[in-house]
């Protein structure tokens, strides 16, 4: 029988109509009074974490959810995490990097109605965690409408619809049909031992760019940022041509900056070597971001930050997967 602990972190899935709006304010053990009991296969415990709109989650929410599982992890089979769905992505990638070869599940999840709702999502979401929560599977894991996502590869599509999540640059890990899971392969288990470091260096900045972007504003920033996310345009290009970004970016990684690449696009990644816009970057400098999406980048670069100051050392973790980045499937 595998005993679980399910851990609340407040979202819309324990909000409640307030004066101001909705708020969170169900707290652990009366939200698992919603969830029927599915069989007799596990047993159940609960802690109240927090309890955040996930808009107001921050990076050191991220470290208190981590230590949470640390503190437990001998003494409980698997973990549901639930949490508000504007940010869950981030925090799933975050513990992704501070919970490391984890032999059991740690999944996230959450609802776009309140539990507390006649129609709502979140007794199937819960349902499905718990589900997916008893396999004999390691990692963290997203599981939302039925779909269970690697915890690096999540974001938020829709803001609305149920099926508000997608996995991106990786296929869905499993598929949950009321009391079945389909996996798309079979998972090959890590040998590695389970780590955890939630150092994190929140110094960062994302920046998107845009036509007409003064390159002036990376001036300001070596004083105030040690990591630098920007999301440039297709593969992978910036402008140097009358705007010209390439050389005060230049200039920031000669001042020690980290400075990531990625792209605007959702999907397939950059590839910095296809234009001129993307070559005459200088990529012995700049950290290149391959397929990863934007939720993950920033938490990783947080996490390799806190772990070295050193620019060379900060790339090399960046751009070398971890076991969490990816779900090994057997060849």
């Amino acid at each position: 029988m595998k005993k679980l602990l399910m851990i609340t972190t407040g979202g819309t899935i324990a909000s409640v109509e307030g004066e101001n709006g909705l708020a969170p304010a169900v707290n652990a053990n009366e939200m698992l009074n919603y969830v029927s009991d599915m069989n007799n296969d596990y047993t159940m415990e609960t802690l109240s974490l927090m309890n955040l709109d996930s808009t107001n989650m921050q990076p050191e929410d991220w470290v208190t959810m981590a230590e949470a599982v640390q503190h437990r992890y001998d003494a409980y089979d698997g973990f549901i995490i639930t949490h508000g769905t504007d940010t869950m992505a981030y925090t799933a990638a975050a513990l992704s990097y501070m919970l490391q070869n984890s032999s059991k599940p740690i999944v996230i999840t959450g609802s776009q109605i309140p539990i507390t709702f006649q129609k709502t999502d979140a007794k199937r979401n819960i349902t499905d965690a718990i589900r997916f929560a008893c396999e004999e599977i390691g990692g963290v894991y997203v599981v939302f409408d039925g779909r269970v996502i690697q915890g690096t590869r999540a974001i938020k599509l829709r803001t609305k619809s149920y099926d508000a999540f997608e996995s991106i640059n990786y296929p869905y890990i499993a598929f949950i049909h009321e009391d079945r899971i389909e996996y798309n392969k079979k998972i090959q288990s890590q040998n590695e031992p389970f780590t955890v470091d939630t150092s994190l260096c929140t110094d960062v900045l994302l920046l998107r760019l845009y036509p007409g972007l003064k390159p002036e504003v990376f001036d300001v920033l070596a004083n105030m940022y040690k990591g630098v996310v920007i999301e440039s345009y297709g593969s992978g290009g910036i402008p140097f041509e009358r705007h010209d970004l390439l050389q005060k970016i230049n200039e920031l990684v000669e001042k020690g900056v980290v400075v990531v690449i990625t792209t605007q696009c959702l999907e397939e990644g950059e590839d910095m070597t296809i234009y001129e816009v993307g070559r005459r970057i200088n990529q012995e400098l700049i950290t290149r971001s391959s397929n990863m999406n934007t939720e993950a980048i920033v938490p990783k670069l947080m996490w390799a930050l806190g772990r070295s100051a050193e620019p060379k050392e900060v790339k090399r973790m960046m751009e070398t997967p971890i076991a969490d980045d990816i779900t090994i499937w057997p060849s």
